[in-house]
């Protein structure tokens, strides 16, 4: 039996397993057995679960291989594009992989659901134009009054059946697992999209809303120096109350308007061409709109862009995961 045979069997009967481990069992340096593990890792025969120092190795279930999946091959390369899933262990499954997982835990047969899923996505796609989702006719239905002149979402949070998004995932466990390796890849996928935006409408102030949850690692400001945008920032504050209340634990909309209305300032001086604020996710946009009025109140311009990474679908809705 050959080495690579020899560490199959031992998963097969131990679990999961660290490389330190199967080294000592096969009496293999360090070295020789990570180059089986490799190997293994791109056979799709093996799973990797951790982070160093603490990794460990198991058994890849026949059922989860992407070679065992027929689906057309245009069908497949929408869905290894478009779908993105994390497991309830952590595990962060992409395109056809993750969404043959989520088939299995429903019930589906994968064939057909998958038709299903590249017609609602193609539903959903329609409301796109250039890679962003024009959301300002929304803002207009929910609020009698809009400081915005554009607000933009690069992507839905979720869409019907099929929930949450790619990009809604990827922000969703990044800012819930502090995970700096997923907001760098949402910069990844957003930060050409920005670039546009600024030569689209001439934009010489960028404003990030603060957040207002306590985390040790915050997106917003993650992000912010990820983008490294080479534009004068707008110093945007969140003012401390005795009881800090996040706007997505209020179901009300006149409560959504009030919060931020009282609890948001703006520590600038000068004029601007045109500014851009950018949030993370929109369920109301009352954050954004607000922001945006007390910008104009304070006359530093007359043109301001709200971008959010996700919005809702529907008109007033919340997001209250994010």
């Amino acid at each position: 039996m050959n080495t690579k045979e020899k560490i199959k069997n031992y998963l097969k009967t131990k679990g999961k397993t660290t490389g330190k481990e199967l080294a000592d069992f096969l009496n293999i340096t360090d070295r020789a057995v990570r180059k089986q593990l490799v190997n293994l890792l791109d056979e799709k025969m093996i799973i990797k679960i951790g982070r160093p120092p603490k990794v460990f190795y198991s058994l890849r279930k026949l059922s989860d291989q992407k070679e065992q999946i027929k689906i057309n091959p245009k069908i497949r390369k929408i869905i290894n594009d478009s779908y993105l899933l994390i497991t309830p262990e952590g595990k962060k499954l992409e395109g056809i992989e993750g969404f043959a997982y989520w088939c299995k835990k429903q019930n589906l047969p994968i064939e057909k659901t998958a038709e299903e899923y590249i017609r609602t996505v193609k539903k959903y796609s329609a409301y796109k134009k250039n890679g962003l989702i024009d959301g300002t006719k929304k803002m207009k239905k929910t609020f009698n009054k809009i400081y915005l002149d554009n607000t933009l979402y690069i992507d839905f949070y979720s869409i019907e059946r099929f929930g949450k998004t790619k990009l809604g995932q990827l922000l969703l466990y990044a800012k819930q697992s502090q995970n700096k390796r997923l907001i760098r890849e949402i910069v990844k996928t957003i930060s050409p999209i920005i670039k546009k935006i600024e030569k689209k409408y001439k934009i010489d102030g960028v404003g990030f809303v603060p957040p207002t949850v306590k985390r040790e690692v915050q997106f917003m400001n993650e992000l912010k120096k990820a983008l490294n945008l080479k534009i004068k920032e707008i110093k945007i504050t969140k003012i401390k109350t005795e009881i800090s209340v996040p706007q997505k634990t209020l179901s009300k909309l006149s409560d959504r308007v009030e919060n931020a209305k009282q609890t948001f300032a703006i520590e600038e001086r000068g004029k601007f061409n045109s500014i851009l604020l950018i949030d993370d996710a929109v369920g109301s946009g009352a954050t954004l709109n607000e922001i945006a009025k007390i910008i104009k109140d304070k006359g530093l311009t007359k043109k301001i862009t709200g971008l959010s990474m996700v919005g809702s679908f529907k008109g007033f809705d919340v997001i209250s995961e994010v």
